[in-house]
């Protein structure tokens, strides 16, 4: 799995919670639980910065961070070890699960934010409490490696979590904006993509490709492509898939690994069982080196999700790009392929 290497950050400031041996204990039984919507943000609340995939290795991102969320009228509080390192990984598997555990388990932080996405957030999903995360429901957000924890904790807790922007993403008007009115002011967002043409007569950039036309609603799950089918087959991959609408991005893979990735999640049933469907982007993805004989990346989609005959598009603002929208995993939506537009039918926070 390639990934675009994203800047990475680091901050100060500890938990206090001690540092505990956690293997995953008081695990909830899958699919069994309640949608759980967690409490929206103030401005003056803290957000904890978490690690819990790939390490930074310079200092500046970590500035970026703080200045991002305090920008935005926040608090910051930086893990325990956010700035350890065990090869590409920010700390060993036991410093970055407790961290998160810590996080979740501190009165004190309202929201928790992955500083960065890259690789490793997998191998800690053995070493999650939770029991803790599921009694003390806060917002939790990310994307990228991030979606391995977002689907564990849905799976084993059933705590809608936000799919969006890192702490050191490009946080420009069009993502805050959609952050805010969904976790600080709880709108019901319709999702949809940007009208500008620029100079054109038509509008060129961010168009909508309608796969199959049509309404569809249900509970929105997905996140990265890779990351997704990465933990397919085990204990922390949603056992539920019947009505949801699914929703796939990815970035810096060859065109015969979507396809591969696609046939997976045919092969493992979910496919089949799924209401909707929304690609939103696959960031730098080309045939690599299967130069002409490549399937295009459109002839990869429709060649799975066409004989579906479900509500699809593709192109929605979800992915390794500036203008990333921020999407409640777990939250029931309702798509409109037509228009590419996603309606938002719960209330994103309390």
């Amino acid at each position: 799995m390639q990934r675009r290497k994203f800047i990475q950050n680091i901050g100060i400031g500890s938990l206090a919670f001690p540092l505990a041996n956690f293997t995953g204990i008081d695990k909830i039984t899958p699919g069994n639980n309640d949608v759980i919507i967690p409490q929206g943000l103030e401005k003056g609340d803290t957000i904890g910065v978490v690690s819990p995939s790939s390490a930074i290795f310079e200092t500046q991102p970590y500035e970026i961070a703080r200045e991002n969320l305090e920008a935005m009228g926040l608090k910051v509080q930086f893990g325990e070890f956010v700035k350890s390192r065990y090869g590409h990984l920010a700390g060993t598997d036991k410093e970055r699960a407790q961290e998160l555990n810590n996080m979740f388990g501190n009165d004190e932080i309202q929201g928790i934010m992955a500083l960065r996405g890259g690789s490793g957030a997998a191998r800690i999903l053995d070493k999650l409490d939770y029991k803790i995360i599921k009694e003390n429901p806060k917002i939790f957000i990310g994307y990228s490696d991030i979606t391995a924890l977002h689907l564990a904790i849905y799976e084993k807790t059933g705590l809608v979590t936000y799919h969006g922007p890192l702490a050191v993403s490009t946080w420009n008007s069009f993502s805050f904006d959609h952050f805010r009115r969904l976790l600080f002011e709880n709108e019901k967002i319709t999702f949809t993509n940007p009208k500008d043409k620029g100079d054109n007569l038509v509008q060129i950039d961010n168009r909508i490709r309608t796969i199959r036309s049509g309404e569809a609603t249900g509970r929105l799950v997905g996140g990265n492509l890779s990351v997704l089918t990465g933990i397919m087959g085990s204990a922390y991959f949603p056992s539920d898939w019947e009505n949801n609408i699914l929703y796939l991005e990815d970035v810096g893979e060859q065109i015969y690994a979507v396809d591969r990735m696609m046939s997976q999640l045919q092969l493992g049933g979910v496919l089949d069982k799924i209401k909707g469907f929304v690609f939103g982007k696959c960031t730098s993805c080309n045939p690599g080196g299967s130069g002409y004989g490549s399937l295009t990346m459109e002839e990869v989609i429709d060649h799975y999700i066409r004989p579906l005959n479900i509500p699809a598009f593709s192109g929605a603002m979800i992915g390794h790009i500036d203008d990333n929208i921020t999407i409640p995993n777990g939250l029931k939506a309702k798509i409109n392929a037509t228009k590419g537009s996603i309606e938002l039918l719960e209330n994103p926070v309390k």
